[in-house]
């Protein structure tokens, strides 16, 4: 079965080779358009809706924009408990660590498999009402073997963009014995990771004594790979380090914060634009009062961006892509039309993926309608609830959005 979705005043496909789109700012954009998907989510034809095929069902938006369903490349969704203490202690001038991860740990490690199994559910089900279709998952509130495990089983129930993040800090009871921890999570954690897990992370952060030096954090990275999984990096958040640039060495997807960077570490992410992205998390910024990344400065040097939610109990409870695009334009110097290629076609490139992300035939990217006849409403009017996923499985009802 074919669905005809018609209507759509401005269609951002994110796909540079459509012919008739304007490609001046890199979106593709179609105006008065129509898009053709399968029940599997397949793109089958894209183009003006006065050439469009016919199809068994059609859906009409009456003049909303669409988009390619927004993709979170990078959550901790996996966990029990909250940190609102913490939040409203750094509102009052308390500086972020990472050392209330080990808060997280402990509700996470009591909440039963039932528990985290709703709260995870309830999480994607409130990203998903936002416009995201796909989204990567992390370990890293369990920090032990069985622990991870779960976690990663979790995770695998509802996406396929898991990530093994025991190197996320240096749990308490092992906290005088760091290389026995770096060797349970090179050893007995990786072998079970990697049954669930499709990358591997680590925190590589010597500005918390929580977190992984670049020694420690190589020796993760290195083992992981070594495994089959993919890299992942947490790179320079709370100050400058070896992230970025161990990331980019060793091949890394992405290399997630890059908020504190040398003119160094600019010019080795964009000299991997084609290996490495990076994953700036906008949400955190916010929500610690931290110095926002100059994504101005890395777009102008070429480098690959993304744009994810980092959504997570401690320095960022958000599970927003509108919001973070508009922090993007409004506080990091992107356009528009560069947020919202950060937050799809980017972020897929985090992930090494080239079937979400835009709208082209044979894709598989979801469509997310904006109550908007413009992406740019989505900065334009921030915190105003103007994405949702367009689910092709409800009956049609008139203008649909």
């Amino acid at each position: 079965m074919t669905t005809l979705v018609t209507g759509i005043g401005e269609l951002a496909t994110l796909d540079g080779t459509l012919d008739g789109a304007d490609h001046a700012e890199g979106l593709g954009l179609l105006h008065d358009a129509a898009v053709v998907v399968d029940d599997a989510g397949e793109v089958r034809w894209v183009g003006p809706a006065s050439a469009a095929p016919a199809a068994d069902r059609r859906r009409d938006v009456c003049g909303r924009a669409v988009v390619p369903a927004f993709v979170d490349s990078h959550t901790h969704l996996v966990f029990a408990g909250d940190r609102a203490g913490e939040f409203a202690a750094r509102m009052s001038g308390t500086a972020y660590d990472g050392g209330g991860i080990s808060t997280t740990v402990t509700a996470t490690r009591e909440a039963s498999d039932e528990e985290l199994r709703a709260l995870l559910r309830a999480r994607v089900s409130e990203m998903r009402s936002q416009g995201t279709n796909v989204l990567e998952i992390k370990s890293g509130y369990g920090l032990s073997v069985d622990g991870e495990a779960r976690a990663l089983r979790l995770a695998r129930e509802v996406t396929d963009e898991v990530t093994f993040l025991g190197g996320h800090v240096v749990p308490r009871e092992l906290a005088s014995r760091r290389d026995d921890y770096v060797d349970l999570v090179i050893g007995p954690m990786l072998e079970v990771a990697r049954e669930h897990a499709r990358w591997i992370d680590v925190f590589c952060e010597p500005h918390s004594a929580h977190a992984f030096t670049g020694d420690e954090a190589r020796t993760i990275l290195e083992a992981g790979r070594a495994a089959g999984l993919g890299l992942r990096v947490h790179g320079n958040q709370l100050g400058p380090g070896p992230g970025v640039r161990l990331g980019v060495e060793l091949g890394a997807a992405s290399v997630d914060h890059c908020s504190h960077l040398t003119a160094a570490d600019v010019d080795a992410l964009a000299g991997a634009r084609d290996t490495t992205v990076a994953t700036l998390l906008p949400g955190v910024e916010f929500s610690t009062r931290s110095p926002y990344p100059d994504a101005r400065a890395l777009a102008d040097a070429g480098v690959c961006l993304a744009l994810a939610t980092d959504c997570n109990p401690g320095t960022c409870y958000s599970s927003s892509m509108p919001f973070v695009i508009a922090l993007a334009v409004r506080e990091m110097g992107l356009t528009p039309a560069e947020a919202l290629r950060a937050a799809t076609k980017g972020a897929a490139t985090s992930l090494r993926r080239s079937d979400i992300g835009t709208i082209r035939v044979g894709a598989r990217p979801g469509l997310t309608t904006l109550d908007a006849p413009s992406h740019v409403h989505l900065a334009y009017r921030p915190g105003v609830p103007l994405a949702r996923l367009l689910d092709l499985t409800e009956p049609a009802s008139g203008c649909d959005g």
